[in-house]
């Protein structure tokens, strides 16, 4: 019996020996990375909530740890898993799902509530219908293969949470876009792959009103691309909502793109500073040549209109040079330092809107009005108004603390870029958006008046050739540049990125224009400029001299 137990205690001691010949001990307290997904977990509920903790995990810190496209096939699988199994309901905090026996000879669309917080659910007829919903059409089920009289559907609402499962490159790569409420709806019709659909399924997703730099787009998971696809979609934004419409079934989602995401910030503030850099340029040339002209020409001396060009072009290059200092340099030094530098980029923006605005009135008075303009000191009252005005608003802005750094956040709350601007955005709409929008609509109106002017001229409407429509049409283009019509190009940026662009070049390059109008207005001899009808002289102003 004694030889007996040593026998089977050596046996015992042979075989464990044999299991870790070669290898290190396991440590039976080291946790199994479920994220790494290697083995056939199953959909039991311990499974799903321990691999759900991968929507978080994943993407925070060691992205080596996860195998993001197996996780992906594994909660794209679980519909079908749904599918094969007779449960009705799936309540989790990560997902919720309802399977449903439909008819296939249905008689009307069915309408089920998507509502985040709830487990989907078909709305009956004469219910309200719920701000997050999907409707399926009655075709979709007529148009199945094969003669059934029913077939399972599984509509599966699933939080993805902040982490890189179903995040895909379009989104790694621009991280200032995102998936609303990180949320996403998969739609299954038996065990079919449903394409090509006659009329397509409606998904309504309810969202807070957005940024109009903010682009929605309803997309779809390409499972061969492992990417967001919106190929088949369309996309119906409205006020609180979105509507998407597919042709096919499968997981949907609605992405929010900014605009200006940032590879295309660092784009557009090197086009602006290349742009400010030329107009410095070329402005410096305008200031040279108005001193030279001023010695050699004598209208020079009395004439107002070049000291109104003077004061525009000189605002301007002091603009572009603040510009480029406070872009360089950031939110960098103390918070004083960065006061004054807000508080003085602020009053060269304000002097070059005032001086915009006194361009327009300026050519009211010499075109439109025509007749008794005549005012005592008229270019001293000008500049009084022209560069003390903005000194009072800076002095009330920053007399209410707005000025400090500047924020400009991404769609994840991370900061993308920080500079010396306002830190209160009701001074920011009063000071800037709304000051500009009064010079600027000044500005257009007196400018149409002045185009219907030019063209209307006998010498225009007499057909004198076509090189003098040619003359009115660069006359007007000139002294657009005068009254910052290039600015008003700022309006149009919501309605797409090649709006941002040009916006961006050609008001960047606003002193290279007047520049331009500069050399062709005054560097002719008397005799050519004469000779053009007066379309190139309207801004002469012998009835305004000063006393």
């Amino acid at each position: 019996m004694a030889t007996a137990r040593s026998l089977g205690l050596l046996l015992f001691l042979l075989l464990t020996s044999d299991e870790n010949n070669g290898e290190e001990p396991r440590n039976p307290e080291e946790p199994r990375n479920v994220c790494r997904l290697k083995e056939d977990y199953e959909y039991n509920t311990f499974d799903l909530s321990d691999i759900a903790q991968c929507f978080t995990k994943c993407g925070q810190s060691d992205t080596n740890s996860c195998e993001v496209g197996n996780l992906q096939r594994y909660w794209l699988n679980y519909e079908s898993h749904l599918l094969e199994n007779s449960m009705e309901t799936v309540d989790m905090p990560f997902v919720k799902a309802l399977i449903q026996n439909i008819s296939t000879d249905v008689s009307e669309d069915l309408l089920y509530s998507l509502v985040p917080s709830q487990i989907p659910r078909q709305v009956m007829r004469g219910e309200d219908q719920p701000a997050d919903r999907v409707r399926l059409p009655k075709s979709l089920f007529g148009a199945l293969p094969g003669n059934r009289s029913a077939v399972r559907l599984a509509i599966t609402i699933l939080n993805i949470g902040p982490g890189n499962v179903f995040k895909g490159p379009r989104l790694l790569e621009d991280k200032g876009s995102s998936v609303l409420n990180n949320r996403m709806v998969g739609l299954s019709v038996g065990q079919m792959h449903a394409t090509g659909l006659s009329e397509p399924v409606e998904i309504t997703f309810s969202h807070q009103h957005q940024s109009p730099n903010v682009i929605l787009t309803c997309v779809f998971w390409d499972m061969a691309k492992g990417d967001w696809d919106s190929h088949g979609c369309s996309t119906e934004p409205g006020d609180g909502r979105t509507v998407c419409r597919c042709d096919h079934l499968t997981f949907f989602a609605l992405l929010l793109r900014p605009t200006l995401d940032q590879a295309t910030a660092r784009t557009l503030t090197r086009i602006s500073q290349a742009g400010s850099a030329v107009s410095m340029i070329f402005l410096a040339f305008t200031m040279v040549l108005y001193v030279a002209f001023r010695f050699s020409l004598q209208r020079f001396k009395s004439e107002d209109a070049p000291k109104i060009h003077m004061a525009l072009s000189t605002s301007l290059f002091l603009l572009n040079l603040t510009f480029l200092i406070n872009v360089g340099s950031g939110s960098q030094g103390p918070p004083a330092s960065c006061w004054v530098r807000a508080a003085i980029f602020h009053y060269f923006l304000l002097c070059v809107f005032t001086w915009m605005g006194l361009e327009a009135f300026h050519l009211y008075l010499l075109v439109i009005k025509v007749f008794n303009t005549y005012f005592g000191h008229y270019f001293l009252k000008l500049s009084l108004l022209g560069w003390g005005l903005p000194v009072l608003i800076v002095i009330g802005v920053g007399s209410s603390n707005s000025y400090g750094v500047y924020t400009i956040r991404d769609q994840e709350n991370r900061t993308s870029l920080e500079l010396c601007w306002f830190q209160k955005e009701p001074a920011l709409y009063a000071t800037v958006h709304g000051y500009f929008l009064v010079t600027f609509l000044f500005g257009a109106v007196v400018l149409a008046m002045v185009a219907w002017k030019i063209f209307t001229l006998p010498s225009v409407t007499a057909g004198k050739g076509q090189g003098q429509t040619w003359k009115s049409v660069l006359t007007v283009l000139g002294l657009s540049s005068l009254v910052g019509m290039t600015w008003g190009l700022a309006v149009l940026t919501p309605l797409g990125l090649s709006t941002v662009y040009i916006f961006t070049l050609l008001n960047s390059l606003q002193g290279l224009f007047i520049f331009c109008w500069f050399i062709i207005l005054y560097f002719p001899t008397q005799s050519t400029t004469t000779s053009s009808s007066g379309t190139a002289r309207l801004d002469q102003a012998h009835s305004m001299s000063q006393e």
